[in-house]
């Protein structure tokens, strides 16, 4: 085989299959989310006073704004091969401090702040992606040791302490809402549009394809005359501003933060990515099936704790959907190839 036809070969292989089958087709893309729909009811018979109400379903949709930072953080670097990126929530977690004690502690500017926040995270991601694209370190090895210098130093920046105190007008970035009765705070609307255009950018510019092509296989990509080194590096700088903005978002959101926060959203950041593997297109990572996933895992976390489940339920629920969602992706990516 030629090295035009193997390189045709790949690109067929990231390029979305339009063709129709029957149940078994239908069920791999849209079971996930038929499952949410019946947890979703079956919550709202047994808990129709707590759970099938506007709050309940604010907090579903209106609360994840976190979440949904952070799992595109971890799509951008995963989506081309460079699994996993375990420094994204340590990003996150250092930019809604620093905004926070640069703000708060010494009065800067709350844009400036946000500005330094946001540049940091996205050096982090340089750091990182020069790391293991231009020195060869092993993607784990650099960003789980980076993980740990940044929660680290998220610890050292606020001794410890939440900071709390950044200007209630800096906070309708995140909390300004739409709608009847309430509505949706912006952040949803932010989160949505950030997933949708991620999905536009794989689906229909030559930077998405070729992003699924070095996934899918560097070599063959390289020979194609794809920039191989260079998409591999942006991922990882587009993780870390992805992540510095979350930050800054999710500061703004409570009026500061705790250092300590953003690794609890480790595993459900994993859950998400990964289970959203198992809805839209089968075996492989996509922002609209993560962004199903985060509201999923959102529904089976609120309805179990209105049903009477004490904190502890959040992990264990997120464990079950990890492992579920890792073994669904890896047999659904088998068939797929």
């Amino acid at each position: 085989m030629t090295t035009h036809e193997s390189a045709t070969a790949a690109i067929s292989r990231v390029t979305p299959d339009r063709e129709h089958h029957g149940f078994g087709w239908w069920s791999s893309r849209y079971a996930v989310i038929v499952v949410w729909l019946a947890l979703i009811i079956l919550f709202s018979l047994l808990e129709p006073s707590t759970f099938f109400t506007a709050g309940a379903f604010r907090v579903i949709f209106g609360g994840q704004l976190e979440l949904v930072f952070l799992s595109a953080g971890l799509l951008c670097t995963i989506i081309v091969g460079e699994f996993v990126d375990m420094s994204v929530a340590s990003n996150f977690g250092l930019s809604a401090v620093l905004i926070s004690v640069l703000n708060v502690n010494y009065h800067w500017d709350v844009w400036v702040a946000a500005v330094v926040a946001v540049a940091v995270a996205a050096l982090v991601g340089v750091i990182n992606g020069l790391l293991v694209v231009r020195v060869g370190v092993n993607t784990i090895v650099v960003t789980l040791g980076m993980s740990t210098v940044l929660l680290g130093l998220a610890m050292w920046v606020t001794n410890l302490q939440p900071i709390s105190g950044l200007p209630q007008s800096f906070a309708q970035i995140a909390l300004f809402t739409f709608g009847i009765k309430g509505g949706l705070p912006i952040g949803f609307f932010i989160g949505l549009v950030l997933m949708l255009g991620f999905a536009y950018i794989l689906q229909f510019t030559p930077l998405g394809r070729n992003m699924r092509f070095v996934g899918e296989n560097r070599e063959v990509s390289r020979l194609a005359g794809v920039r191989v080194n260079r998409i591999r590096l942006g991922a990882f700088v587009a993780a870390g501003v992805i992540a510095g903005i979350g930050g800054v978002l999710a500061a703004a959101k409570t009026g500061g933060f705790d250092s300590s926060v953003s690794q609890t959203y480790l595993l459900p950041m994993f859950a998400a990515v990964f289970l959203g593997t198992a809805i839209l297109q089968p075996g492989r990572f996509n922002p609209i099936g993560t962004l199903i996933a985060v509201y999923f895992l959102a529904t089976g976390v609120l309805g179990l704790q209105l049903l009477g489940a004490t904190s502890w339920v959040a992990n264990v629920f997120y464990g079950a959907v990890l492992i579920t969602a890792v073994t669904l992706s890896t047999i659904l990516n088998r068939r797929t190839r």
